[in-house]
């Protein structure tokens, strides 16, 4: 492969990594402020991740039970996080979803609404009351096609099939990035005095997960790594309980956690109602991880399916019912052949959501870069130790707004760094080296075994022996990936997929060692080793990067929350599972 011989440029104010809904809503933002600013995506405008995201979004509106407040939307946060959250981003977050859900409400969403018109809200696991706002089971999709439509109403400029490898940091501040453009191949350096992250998460580098397998491979972690910024509680990685099992193709897609929230019912192999053993009070619509760690004791023990899974019933309710609230369940089951409002659906857990990520100030979305922001589930402290179902959502437009103000009331006070050149060709020669480099193994392999040894060694359930060996098998990929066998332009998936090896590495090594840091049992993270969880352990783990491709761990304590949240926890809401009976 030749070097390359000229670099597009592209100047802006603010340049915007991911064209999903945190960052199509920090757009938003910036530019009913008046400011220049370029989304930049991977795939399609408007195929982002987001759209995947099915059964609702969260805020505290009282449409059904007046009695729930912002407060209690904290409170079931937080024990749902296991008090690891960041607290401040935690009331942030409650206290502003009303408001944007009414927003969204008025760009054109199209809720579900309550025969009195008001927004419709469905139960969701581990709350206390129904405060999940929904579109049916497609409310992910809505969000997006909302926010894309007003972003074109504002004439917010975008790229799509655009991958950036690396941010540009000069003297301690983020200038800019380098990327190259997928269809053209050809190496693109974008100038800019801000730049937002908002490129999602990493739950591709496990064997199953709800991802695209193009998606979510860690880009928007390494990526601010690479730059200087600390990674945090990476440990934490949310195994949905019900992804699909059958077809291959489609294994650990999501089945919608609004099956569950409608209703429905999980079965093991031997017909028993197994939730009454872990969960009595709360059964189906217990947290997640509790959810997902029960079915995968369940098929431990040979109650599961051949496929090691188990039976999702939805069938007890009104077929209009089951039509009406959950279409694209109906739809996507029916064509392979199954009937969900007459038969059950096969489920297995999922690799899900990264509560862990980038660390940042919540009420500014800053990291420690100067001039560098992130924001969506690319970034940690919002969910703790475990996602409350249907905050996602609700995060990526709070905090899109939240750090778009900051950014328009603030830019105007940043200096203008010139995009310095010597960087760019730095960057540049990376990027030509890894499409010239031959070796024995292919970027597809070893994308295979990243996501076979975490799905082993850093999954469900963990221990010391297993971590350390996962630990050991990464360190051979990353001496392998060396090695590479590329060989290609910059317009083929074979080199696309080597840039994403390269950010799967950095990314999983981080996961391996808070796994291994964090001796405790806490939310999605489950030791056998050490199964109970530990007060001492109300910590945070820090990967920091020391600057020469290495990184050290730090640990410091959670913070607390504020006396009207704490008073709301002290009054111990719960949801009462059988008013759904």
């Amino acid at each position: 492969m030749s070097a390359s011989t000229s670099t597009e440029t592209v100047k802006t104010d603010v340049l915007i990594i991911g064209a999903g809904a945190a960052g199509l809503r920090a757009s938003i933002e910036l530019a009913e402020h008046g400011v220049d600013c370029l989304v930049l995506g991977k795939r399609a405008h408007g195929d982002a991740h987001t759209i995947w995201a099915a059964g609702g979004i969260n805020a505290s509106l009282g449409s059904l039970d007046p009695e729930d407040r912002w407060e209690i939307h904290a409170a079931d946060t937080l024990n749902e996080g296991h008090f690891v959250n960041d607290a401040t981003a935690v009331e942030l977050l409650c206290q502003q979803a009303p408001e944007r859900i009414r927003e969204l409400d008025a760009w054109g969403m199209d809720f579900n609404r309550t025969d009195d018109g008001k927004i419709n809200q469905r139960y969701f696991g581990a709350q206390s009351f129904r405060r999940t706002c929904f579109v049916g089971d497609r409310t992910g999709k809505a969000l997006m096609e909302t926010l894309v439509q007003k972003a074109m109403d504002l004439n917010v400029p975008y790229r799509q099939n655009l991958y950036i490898t690396d941010l540009v940091v000069e003297d301690g501040r983020a200038v800019g990035a380098v990327g190259f453009d997928m269809d053209a191949g050809t190496p693109v350096a974008f100038d800019a005095d801000a730049v937002i992250i908002a490129a999602g998460g990493h739950t591709s580098l496990f064997r199953r997960s709800s991802s695209r397998p193009d998606e979510n491979t860690g880009d928007a972690q390494a990526l601010a790594f690479r730059a200087g910024v600390p990674l945090r509680d990476m440990e934490f990685v949310q195994f949905h309980p019900t992804g699909k099992v059958r077809p291959e193709d489609e294994a650990g897609h999501l089945v919608t956690e609004a099956v569950r929230g409608e209703g429905g019912r999980l079965y093991n192999a031997e017909g028993e109602r197994f939730m009454e053993r872990y969960s009595p009070n709360q059964m189906e619509l217990d947290a997640r991880d509790v959810v997902a760690r029960a079915i995968e004791q369940e098929v431990r023990e040979g109650r599961g399916t051949e496929d090691d899974g188990v039976l999702l019933d939805i069938s007890h309710r009104d077929d209009a019912y089951i039509h009406e609230r959950l279409p694209r369940m109906v739809e996507e089951f029916a064509e392979h052949g199954v009937d969900i409002t007459k038969e059950p659906m096969e489920v297995a857990p999922t690799a899900h959501y990264a509560m862990g990520g980038i660390e940042v100030s919540f009420e500014t979305g800053q990291t420690e870069v100067d001039g560098l922001y992130a924001v969506g589930e690319c970034t940690a402290g919002v969910h703790g130790a475990n996602r409350l179902g249907g905050n996602s959502l609700v995060e990526t437009i709070v905090f899109g707004q939240v750090t778009g103000q900051h950014i328009a009331e603030t830019l105007h006070t940043r200096p203008s760094t010139p995009l310095p050149e010597a960087r760019v060709r730095e960057h540049i020669a990376v990027q030509d080296a890894l499409a010239a480099s031959s070796g024995p193994h292919t970027p597809e392999a070893l994308m295979t075994r990243i996501r076979t040894l975490m799905w082993e060694h850093a999954g469900i359930l963990r221990n010391e022996d297993s971590l350390l060996t996962g630990l050991q098998q990464l360190q051979q990929v990353q001496a392998d990936a060396k090695d590479m066998d590329v060989q290609a332009d910059r317009t083929t998936l074979r080199y696309e997929n080597a840039q994403n090896v390269r950010c799967m590495l950095t990314t999983a090594e981080t996961i391996l060692r808070g796994a291994l840091e964090r001796t405790e049992s806490r939310g999605a993270h489950a030791r056998t080793d050490y199964p109970e969880k530990d007060p001492a352990w109300q910590q945070n783990i820090r990967c920091i990067p020391t600057g020469d491709g290495r990184m050290q761990v730090d640990i410091q304590p959670a913070d607390t929350p504020s006396a009207s949240v704490q008073r709301a926890i002290d009054e111990e809401h719960e949801l009462d599972y059988h008013h759904l009976e």
